[in-house]
């Protein structure tokens, strides 16, 4: 498991190719890697990967599968791209972010950007299977970091993050741009709970449900619009 907060920024140092698999050398800050053993876990760009070796004080390898590859951002790195990591969570550790699993649900696309007053705003588009999971004010993770959703618009398909200059001084997100993949990962108790009235409401309805739904799509309007949000912070 692991907490949302980004510990640090990474360098791919090396990349190698197998059949099936892609190879990553990682070169940390000094101290990272202290106590770090083969087989721990790392995040990176929110993805959970496993340590292969421990190459020195700094550097460690991570096998990565191609499924991976092809769902997430990770495909596309190159040699001297940067990355957000954190290591898994001690018990008892602070839960300073929302718990994350480093599974990551789908790609976001970020199609607006826009920096006032030392804010960040950030316009991510979202796959319509996923919009129902995506709420104001509740939890969302990119690229590994915690972040609270300020706005959501589901018919348009998209959410927006606000970004405060020390997140923007510790991860990787100074350097994004409109158009560049985002690795998301939604809130767990949040699709279960969504999952879970959906399931209700199906069963309350019946074969009632696709007529319902068929008038509301006319109105420009869904299902999903009438369900309760779940609790947020």
């Amino acid at each position: 498991m692991f907490t949302g907060i980004v510990q640090a920024t990474a360098a791919i140092a090396a990349i190698t190719d197998r059949a099936g698999l892609r190879s990553f050398t990682l070169e940390f800050p000094e101290g990272f890697c202290q106590d770090l053993a083969i087989g721990a876990s790392v995040a990176t760009d929110g993805v959970c990967l496993t340590v292969t070796d421990i190459v020195s004080p700094t550097r460690a390898n991570f096998d990565v599968m191609l499924q991976s590859l092809n769902i997430t951002t990770l495909g596309s790195l190159r040699e001297g791209d940067r990355v957000n990591v954190e290591r898994a969570a001690k018990d008892g550790a602070e839960i300073g972010g929302h718990p994350l699993s480093g599974h990551v649900d789908f790609t976001g696309t970020l199609i607006e950007r826009r920096e006032f007053d030392n804010n960040l705003v950030w316009r991510v588009a979202v796959p319509e299977p996923f919009r129902r999971y995506v709420f104001a004010k509740g939890y969302i993770a990119v690229h590994g970091a915690s972040l609270t959703v300020a706005e959501v618009n589901r018919q348009e398909g998209w959410f927006e993050v606000w970004l405060i200059p020390e997140t923007r001084r510790a991860t990787v997100f100074e350097g994004k741009r409109a158009g560049d993949r985002l690795n998301i990962e939604i809130e767990r108790s949040t699709q279960v709970v969504v999952d879970t009235v959906r399931e209700a409401v199906q069963e309350s309805l019946g074969r009632l449900t696709p007529v319902l739904e068929a008038l509301l799509n006319e109105k420009g309007l869904a299902l999903d619009d009438f369900l309760p949000a779940p609790p947020t912070r």
